[in-house]
């Protein structure tokens, strides 16, 4: 009975998709993934990072908040704060050098460990004939210098969007607008698998089909309500549904 139900809300909400953009068909062709939170379980070192360096400088910063500024560029996030607490307009540069205290703190933390079931549910996607592209927030080098090395034949570095390569981080949609032109494809020939609500609105904004797996501390609803086309509890449980939801656009 739970396995029907989930069959069905794929298939409600592959319709939905089509309705709400308007769009004739839904063919994807590649697969697009955020990285922290899907990819690495890297947030909890994120947040403790985030925390620590914002203190160091007068801004206060509480580890769960880096879940809620998540997808956003580090300069960004940290214009932001310091236009709301300190009545601040920072410059991209003076940002640069305080966003290098959180990256000095986070180079300090112990290696993420990928995420469960994501090697497979990759495996699956290539078996399926889809691309595979990481959009990514971050600048952190640490993390992007080791995907392909730890995704070997699944992740490529010339198929990866990191924040270097944008103006305008998530929740703009530049990021995966880009990613749809590393992979050659419209926004109805992709996926976005996000786990943060303003990744979440960004792939939503940039009208490709988005799948959150919840993997923090935010309920299902920040999700929903950025306007996620489906919801998994985690990328382990979207790699035990790969297989319902490519039947569901004939891979």
């Amino acid at each position: 009975m739970f396995e029907n139900k989930i069959k069905n809300n794929i298939k409600n909400n592959i319709k939905e998709y089509l309705r709400k953009t308007g769009f004739t068909s839904f063919s994807p062709k590649a697969v697009m993934f955020d990285m922290d939170g899907v990819i690495y379980n890297s947030m909890p070192n994120h947040a403790s990072s985030w925390h620590k360096a914002m203190k160091s400088v007068g801004i206060d910063m509480p580890p769960e908040d880096a879940y809620k500024y998540e997808g956003m560029r580090g300069v960004e996030t940290i214009q932001l704060l310091f236009r709301q607490q300190k009545d601040i307009e920072l410059t991209d540069q003076q940002a640069a050098e305080y966003y290098k205290l959180k990256s000095d703190a986070f180079n300090s933390c112990p290696p993420a460990a990928k995420m469960e079931g994501i090697e497979e549910l990759m495996k699956k996607i290539k078996r399926s004939g889809l691309k595979i592209i990481v959009v990514t927030g971050s600048a952190q080098h640490t993390l992007l210098d080791k995907l392909e090395q730890e995704l070997p034949g699944l992740v490529h570095k010339e198929l990866i969007v990191s924040a270097l390569d944008v103006t305008h981080g998530k929740p703009a949609p530049e990021p995966y607008l880009k990613g749809l032109a590393k992979a050659g494809v419209q926004p109805w020939e992709a996926i976005v698998v996000e786990n943060a609500p303003l990744g979440v609105r960004a792939g939503v904004a940039a009208k490709v089909f988005t799948v959150a797996a919840n993997t923090g501390p935010l309920p299902d609803s920040s999700l929903l309500q950025e306007g996620a086309d489906l919801i998994f509890s985690s990328i382990n449980d979207f790699m035990l549904h790969w297989e319902d939801f490519a039947k569901e656009f004939g891979r």
